[in-house]
């Protein structure tokens, strides 16, 4: 068997989570991901056959049976990853009963998957449900993303818009806009529901005066996502410290830049 972490999956978890860490997203142990995995990824690195022990899950994961899955563990910091990615995450097996999961790699010192697995595995059949390439849910901590859910109204189009309207790029990034929940218990299936139902709509869902959760291809679209959403944030957080907007993209020209990259607004978010 190769060296589990030569695998390009686990290299990219590494590098991300280093990054995402050093962004100021994941205070102590803050946030979690997990990376759907295809069988023929893993068959050079590991024994599918070896299972090192049982972890029983508070969802029905049926659908998901037979799936794999790289996750991070409860408790463990995201600025670890990349010195002991053995002890922080964990790659998971879906059983046919769907009730838990088999582990086959990682959290070495008896550590169990994120209190947010249900959740995770929610997004996920989900968002395959509506993309069969999605590969990445992922949830953080992004500051002023978070921030704006303090100061700005809780409404899909009005928080769709303003981050539309502070970078041009972000209307290509994100044309379907942002999904907002009403705060809710976290590590709760309430939440996990939730979340999973406005993925079938969205790609990036905030959790307000908590964080929120994205979903992508691989880890770098994910990262992307967030990342871009949150360069819109900070700054219209710098704007409104400079006194407010004075001139700012207009629908028209939202609209134009829609059309010249191929993309399409949500429907009736912008007055053109």
């Amino acid at each position: 068997m190769k060296n589990i972490l030569e695998a390009p999956f686990i290299k990219e978890v590494m590098l991300l989570t280093d990054v995402m860490y050093k962004f100021g997203w994941h205070e102590r142990n803050s946030g979690n991901l997990s990376y759907l995995l295809k069988e023929e990824e893993l068959t050079d690195y590991l024994d599918l056959n070896e299972v090192k022990r049982n972890i029983p899950i508070a969802f029905d994961g049926k659908a998901l049976a037979g799936k794999y899955f790289l996750v991070t563990g409860t408790g463990k910091f995201f600025k670890n990853v990349i010195h002991d990615p053995a002890d922080v995450l964990g790659i998971l097996k879906v059983t046919a009963e769907g009730n838990s999961v088999d582990l086959l790699w990682g959290y070495e010192n008896g550590a169990a998957p994120t209190s947010e697995l249900p959740a995770h595995l929610m997004s996920h059949i989900a968002r395959l449900s509506v993309d069969p390439e999605n590969r990445v849910v992922y949830h953080c901590h992004a500051t002023n993303l978070l921030a704006m859910s303090f100061s700005c109204e809780l409404d899909e189009r009005s928080f769709t818009r303003i981050l539309w309207k502070m970078c041009t790029e972000s209307l290509v990034v994100f044309p379907e806009g942002v999904g907002i929940l009403a705060w809710l218990m976290p590590g709760t299936n309430e939440i996990g529901e939730a979340t999973a139902e406005k993925m079938k709509e969205y790609r990036l869902i905030v959790w307000p005066h908590h964080g929120l959760y994205a979903a992508g291809k691989d880890l770098e679209e994910c990262f992307g996502l967030v990342e871009t959403a949150e360069k819109s944030a900070t700054v219209y957080t710098l704007v409104q410290s400079q006194g407010g907007i004075r001139q700012e993209i207009t629908d028209e020209q939202l609209s134009n830049l829609g059309k010249r990259f191929s993309v399409t607004p949500r429907a009736g978010y912008l007055n053109v």
